[in-house]
């Protein structure tokens, strides 16, 4: 084998290379480059190197001709990327090093002083955070969009009755509507959890240097401030180690996936043939090869599978990071592909999801006889005996009877006479029927959190003032 193929160019040739006499192996550069990932951040990275030579030339550091050089050349470069005319470079390792390389070509000596006061550790920690921080922006902006849908299905449908489960057995009949509210407190919460990671992901590590700071008279508020940041990091050491702030954000997606996941299961179930509660638009199913007939809801399907994926992410990063002494290790180059797929997939999700929700149309005479049958209405005959003054035990008791008696008949409890409700209490009344109609059941819910269209209703108009309030 030809020492080409095992051995890199000159160390020279690398931005680091004086301490080396040997040349990289072919494949440990490969081995250990990040470039084919990581450029996805250079426009943060760009931005960043923009703050920075704005601040050095502020503080003196780089004189004005120098400033506008610098600036100048990585608007430039800028311009390559956005074109798709950069020339990336495996030997250069990563987005850092290319950049800076390639502006160092095109202004000359000028380039090299742009790292002044900085190492790629806390360039890398503060490109990550640029870079997650716009994803989140536009997270949130999806799941602003999702949650409007909801809400707006839920208003439509505040009269719609269907069955409530638990143990995925009829229970109780519910709404259509307060069971979509229910799903948008999850997304609620998902929405407060993603917005208070922001907060920790928008503090600027830049200045922290290598591990130690600098002696260069930087002033690192300019540079937080230029960045959009809320303030500068506190400690050096813990601004470029730190990979809390990824963390954060792949439990935020793991539990936004597992939410979506849930209402996935339940519309893959609402959609099958065994309950048909639930027409989904052609455009988010696909047919079978073989079975004509098939129309299968492969939006829930691959986000429900998705979820696994996410899941993974987050154990990955906290097992990145779980031995890892102060302050940089290369351990920290693995952070990045489980963070970026994370993001990428949660904002996939949740277009889906965005998109497809406004559309569900429910069978509403589906649901309505689904909701007859389990005899859904037997705590409301419990209650009704309760107002009579039996106790709540005694109650139970009887109507437990009274399922027995009906389930003999082949019956509904609001199928049997009043003459048989009455063999088991003489405390049941004329005006039983009244509760054990599933239009009595719902509106007799009438409280906050309670499933009667009023209060669902008032529960979107709720939804919806808290929604806008985010600006």
């Amino acid at each position: 084998m030809s020492k080409d193929t095992n051995a890199s160019a000159n160390p020279a040739a690398k931005l680091w290379g004086g301490r080396f006499s040997e040349a990289t192996d072919a494949f440990v550069e490969r081995f250990t480059a990040s470039v084919n990932f990581d450029q996805r951040m250079a426009m943060e990275d760009i931005q960043g190197s923009l703050a920075h030579a704005q601040m050095l030339s502020e503080v003196g550091v780089l004189t004005a001709d120098e400033y506008q050089q610098i600036d100048g050349g990585l608007r430039a470069i800028a311009g390559e990327i956005e074109a798709g005319e950069f020339p990336w470079s495996v030997q250069l390792e990563d987005v850092h090093m290319n950049i800076e390389a390639r502006l160092t070509e095109r202004i000359g000596a000028t380039g090299k002083k742009l790292h002044t006061g900085r190492s790629r550790n806390d360039q890398v920690a503060t490109d990550i955070r640029l870079w997650l921080r716009g994803r989140i922006d536009l997270i949130g902006a999806e799941l602003t969009r999702l949650q409007e849908g909801l809400v707006e299905l839920a208003e439509r449908e505040a009269d719609t009755i269907m069955p409530g489960f638990t143990h995925l057995q009829s229970a109780q009949p519910v709404t259509f509507g307060h069971h979509l509210l229910a799903w948008n407190e999850m997304l609620s919460r998902d929405y407060e959890r993603l917005m208070d990671c922001r907060k920790r992901v928008n503090r600027s590590p830049l200045g922290a240097a290598a591990l130690a700071g600098t002696s260069y008279p930087i002033d690192r508020a300019r540079t937080a401030e230029l960045l959009g940041f809320d303030a500068p990091t506190e400690n050096s050491l813990d601004s470029v180690s730190d990979r809390d702030f990824a963390i954060e954000f792949c439990a935020f997606s793991a539990l936004l996936l597992t939410h979506l996941s849930r209402a996935s299961e339940e519309l893959v179930l609402w959609t099958s043939s065994q309950f048909d509660f639930i027409d989904l638009p052609d455009r988010f199913c696909t047919g079978s090869s073989i079975m004509p007939q098939k129309k299968n809801p492969d939006v829930p399907e691959l986000v429900r599978g998705k979820t696994g994926r996410v899941n993974g992410h987050l154990v990955a990063l906290l097992t990145l990071m779980k031995s890892q002494p102060l302050a940089y290790n290369k351990d920290n180059q693995e952070d990045k592909e489980p963070l970026y797929d994370a993001a990428d997939t949660a904002l996939d999700c949740l277009r889906a999801f965005a998109d497809m929700v406004p559309a569900l149309k429910p069978k509403k005479a589906n649901m309505l006889a689904a909701a007859a049958q389990g005899f859904s209405t037997a705590t409301d005959l419990a209650d009704y005996l309760v107002r009579k003054g039996v106790a709540f035990r005694d109650a139970h008791e009887i109507v437990g009877q009274s399922v027995s008696f009906a389930i003999e008949q082949g019956a509904d409890l609001a199928e049997l006479s009043l003459e048989q409700l009455q063999q088991f209490s003489d405390a049941i009344g004329g005006d039983v029927f009244e509760v054990l109609t599933l239009e009595g059941s719902v509106a007799a819910r009438d409280h906050i959190g309670g499933t009667a269209p009023s209060q669902v209703r008032a529960a979107c108009a709720r939804a919806k003032r808290s929604i806008a309030a985010r600006g």
